[in-house]
C-alpha cells in the first residue's frame, strides 16, 4: 500500500510516516518507480509506536521495544534490555510525576497569597 492509503488507515499524517521512516521505524519496499509500498503489517507497527508514544517513550526508546513484539498485540518478548529500559521509563515518569506535584504546590501557594493578600485589604 503506499504511504497516502497507510496514512489515512492509522491516522497518522504522511509527514510523521516519513519521520518514522527516517527514524528506522518503518522500512517500505521501494516500487520500480521509486514509490513506498508498505506491507499490510506495518499497520500494526504504526499502531504499536502510537502506543508507546502515548505512555511517553521516545522514539528511541521505541525502536528498541519494536524488535520485542510479537503477536498482534502489545505484547512484548522478554528481550535482553527491555527489563532495564521499562525500570528506566517508570523512574522518568515518575520524576515528571513528582515535578508536576511540586509545580502544583507552588501554583497553590500563589493563589493562597493572591487571597490572603485580597481579605488584608
Amino acid at each position: 500500500m503506499k504511504i497516502g492509503e497507510l496514512s489515512k488507515r492509522t491516522g497518522v499524517s504522511v509527514r510523521m510516516l516519513r519521520y518514522y521512516e527516517a527514524e528506522g521505524l518503518l522500512k517500505p519496499q521501494r516500487t520500480t518507480s521509486g514509490y513506498r509500498d508498505y506491507d499490510p503489517a506495518e499497520i500494526r507497527t504504526v499502531e504499536r509506536i502510537r502506543l508507546l508514544g502515548s505512555a511517553g517513550m521516545t522514539l528511541a526508546t521505541i525502536r528498541q521495544f519494536l524488535p520485542c513484539v510479537r503477536g498482534d498485540g502489545p505484547v512484548f518478548e522478554p528481550c535482553d534490555e527491555l527489563r532495564n529500559t521499562l525500570h528506566e521509563q517508570i523512574r522518568l515518569a515518575d520524576q515528571k510525576a513528582q515535578e508536576l506535584a511540586q509545580s502544583r504546590k507552588v501554583l497553590e501557594t500563589f493563589l493562597y497569597e493572591i487571597g490572603h493578600e485580597i481579605e488584608q485589604e
